[in-house]
């Protein structure tokens, strides 16, 4: 799959050296796959989160704020086998769920026992195509084993309409659905890119509540840095909360009007009020493939009590997502 896109990369390369000097300053960024070599991640998305509703009226202390803190976490590990390459550089790959933990808190300290939607990914498989530049051409089977699963949130025959269970689906769309991002988002991959070049794009948001946002990414290519594996591009990245999410991002519920159990379905209204946040990602370059990522970032959120009561809680998330190659 390199070799394709180094022949472009060479040909762009011996344009621009002219005007910006040595080409050398410039790396390869490209996603590769060996025959037959299987590549195995585990994706861990954990959260804190506190709903801060307010001074207590009749508080015997001066109307201290009652603060609710609860937290989730889901550690996924996922293979990718390359079942088909093709000679332009483009790659059919086949990736297997082969586990899913999920562990909740509740207030108190308490654990919540009933099975999340998600752990029902542990076991299936969907196959995508994706490009020497890290762009997946084809979703449509991720897109549909996302569906599927959405499905089974729901509580089976509710009197009192449909209602969804809480569930991590959401953490596992911003594992599986952006992979590569950092280098796909490139806008002209076949140049390369230099130390301290940044780049733009967006990344999910998954949230506690069904809530579709997007973070706006800046990615700084920061340093080379060498290792015994290859050299490691070491890109850092930053988030801010982004005005609009793209249209083809995948929504896992069907269509029609639902309510969702549990706290965060009982308040609503949410308004996003800031994101900020940080990671850093380490990109092999000589084998053409992710070592690790860790993203973090903290939301705060405004929410209205229904019944028009004037409560306003305000909710902060603290959200961290982490990426690491397992050794075969």
């Amino acid at each position: 799959m390199k070799t394709v896109l180094t022949i472009f990369a060479v040909l762009g390369l011996s344009g621009l050296a002219g005007c910006n000097g040595s080409a050398g300053e410039k790396e390869l960024l490209t996603v590769d796959f060996q025959k037959d070599r299987t590549l195995r991640y585990k994706f861990v998305s954990s959260r804190d989160i506190e709903v801060d509703w307010g001074p207590m009226k009749g508080d015997s202390k001066g109307g201290r704020n009652k603060v609710e803190k609860s937290s989730e976490t889901m550690e996924t590990v996922v293979a990718y086998r390359p079942i088909e390459i093709e000679p332009y550089g483009l790659t059919t790959v086949k990736a297997t769920c082969e586990s899913v933990k999920i562990k909740r808190s509740a207030r108190k300290g308490r654990r919540t026992t009933k099975k999340d939607a998600a752990e029902s990914f542990a076991g299936k498989t969907f196959t995508f195509t994706v490009g020497p530049a890290g762009r997946i051409e084809d979703y449509s089977q991720l897109d549909k084993l996302i569906r599927e699963i959405g499905k089974k949130a729901f509580r089976p025959n509710s009197n009192r309409g449909r209602i969804k269970e809480p569930d991590m689906i959401s953490d596992f769309i911003a594992t599986q659905w952006f992979l590569w991002d950092s280098v796909s988002s490139l806008k002209k991959a076949v140049e390369g890119v230099r130390v301290g070049q940044t780049w733009e794009s967006k990344l999910s948001v998954p949230t506690p509540m069904v809530l579709q946002k997007a973070r706006e990414v800046i990615y700084t290519l920061n340093e080379i840095r060498q290792s015994e594996k290859g050299r490691l591009a070491v890109i850092h990245s930053s988030y801010s909360l982004a005005k609009s999410v793209p249209r083809n991002w995948p929504m896992p519920y069907p269509d029609g009007r639902f309510q969702m159990s549990g706290m965060f379905g009982f308040l609503g209204s949410y308004k996003v009020l800031d994101l900020q946040g940080q990671g850093e990602e380490l990109f092999n370059i000589d084998t053409g493939r992710i070592e690790q990522y860790n993203q973090q970032y903290q939301m705060q959120l405004k929410a209205s009590f229904p019944m028009g009561l004037g409560v306003n809680p305000q909710i902060t998330i603290k959200q961290n997502l982490t990426m690491q190659l397992l050794e075969n």
